[in-house]
């Protein structure tokens, strides 16, 4: 039996149009595909460019408060000079984050918080020496 990876991950949150405004603006990604019920968006699966990865954001404000503070995600970056122009790009854009710090393998950036508090972190395929 084989697993290929992720399809996709599903995040709970407060309000899809704030978090889908962010999760563009931070992450620079798309809706890929819109979640209509009775005629009221309550979700979208976004992706990114290449389309190497999906996040799902599902309205459900209840359990969006219970992931506050928590880190339940963290995307890879294939490289630490990738890192720094993620880092480059949060400045820009005035997103608080930790900064780069050495991670268990290799580096990372944490302290990125979606408008729920859910914590995104970004980390290097690279590892340290």
């Amino acid at each position: 039996m084989l697993l290929g990876g992720f399809h996709h991950v599903k995040l709970p949150i407060s309000n899809v149009h704030k978090s889908l405004e962010w999760y563009r603006r931070v992450l620079g990604l798309e809706v890929a595909i819109e979640f209509v019920e009775d005629g009221v968006l309550r979700g979208v699966a976004l992706t990114d460019a290449g389309q190497t990865l999906m996040i799902a954001l599902r309205e459900e404000p209840r359990r969006a408060a219970g992931w506050s503070g928590f880190d339940p995600l963290a995307l890879a970056v294939p490289t630490l000079q990738e890192l720094h122009a993620w880092s480059d790009h949060l400045n820009a854009i005035e997103v608080s984050h930790s900064g780069i710090t050495e991670g268990s393998a290799g580096w990372l950036i944490g302290g990125i918080t979606d408008p729920d508090g859910i914590e995104i972190r970004l980390y290097t395929q690279q590892r340290r020496p």
